[in-house]
């Protein structure tokens, strides 16, 4: 092997995806490592990878316990590089490859806008491995701007901006969100179609037919068939959307009503607004005339995207 992948499932592994065809590998000869789930498996049907435990957001124990697996893959491999969007799966591996002379480079989330997560703030630290940003603005001397997953969108007007179909979906996050749940109730008119994927946010005494989780390719379709997609400020949720073609409707996760570790989300929301690449609302101001402002874009994608810009530095 040359080339070890590493990220959590959710936004994390869909990030390194989008930007797999854009580093600047020796080879294709990569192994892929990620949390055992649906998603992970569904992504990467085809490619040699290795499913790990679910370490969760923070949770050092979980971190600790994926080390044992790191330093086993690290033996019995022969990697010269290896890249990671995190999160915490990163600290697990990153600096052991490191320590054994492998050529480690670190890429923060693009939902980290204005300063790192607290994996990037650990990892700035350790030796050898090399920091990069996802945002131009993006402070400190020891962060470098090698590229964006948000690159290559734009926008062109639809003829119609009619909405009969609205896909609702609010990410693999554990922290439920009922918030939006229940402006979007207030706001939606009667005769609406609307697929509600609520993952782990109870909604058991609402007046809707939800689906916890749809499958990756169940969730792609009803996506790209959709007049307008209304999510999370999660990247994940945010990349399916306008891969699907549809410009999002992202309502933001807030720490202080228990969402959220932390406002990153209010941060993306409101920096995708200004590039133009989402409508973004708090929850307690989203309007039906947001969602027809949505629907009446198409998102297309370039077809040429420029490398990611490694540089030999590290943090």
């Amino acid at each position: 092997m040359s080339t070890l992948l590493v990220a959590s499932t959710g936004g994390h592994l869909r990030e390194l995806h989008r930007l797999f065809h854009r580093l600047p590998l020796p080879d294709n000869d990569v192994l892929w490592v990620t949390n055992d789930t649906v998603q992970g498996r569904t992504l990467l049907a085809g490619q040699e990878a290795i499913f790990t435990r679910y370490q969760g957001s923070r949770n050092l124990t979980g971190t600790m316990l994926n080390i044992p697996v790191a330093r086993r893959l690290i033996d019995n491999y022969h990697f010269s590089h290896a890249f990671s969007t995190g999160s915490a799966i990163a600290l697990s591996f990153l600096p052991m490859a490191a320590v054994r002379g492998i050529s480690c480079h670190y890429i923060e989330s693009a939902t980290r806008v204005v300063s790192p997560s607290l994996t990037g703030r650990i990892l700035r630290w350790s030796p050898g491995v090399h920091c990069y940003a996802q945002h131009p603005s993006f402070p400190g001397e020891v962060w470098h701007y090698g590229g964006s997953v948000l690159e290559g969108f734009s926008l062109v007007p639809k003829q119609t901006s009619d909405v009969r179909q609205i896909v609702v979906t609010l990410g693999t996050w554990r922290q439920g969100f009922r918030r939006l749940v229940q402006r979007l109730i207030e706001i939606i008119p009667n005769g609406v179609e609307t697929l509600w994927q609520t993952g782990y946010t109870d909604v058991r005494d609402m007046p809707i037919r939800t689906v916890p989780w749809l499958t990756p390719h169940e969730l792609q379709k009803a996506l790209r068939q959709a007049d307008v997609v209304v999510t999370h400020a999660g990247m994940g949720a945010t990349l399916d959307a306008l891969e699907a073609g549809k410009l999002p409707v992202l309502v933001p996760r807030r720490q202080a009503a228990g969402e959220q570790i932390d406002d990153h989300q209010v941060e993306l929301a409101s920096e995708l607004g200004r590039l133009g690449l989402a409508v973004a609302k708090p929850a307690d101001e989203l309007c039906y005339e947001d969602l027809l402002s949505a629907a009446r874009w198409k998102v297309c994608q370039s077809g040429t995207l420029p490398p990611f810009g490694v540089r030999p530095r590290s943090c």
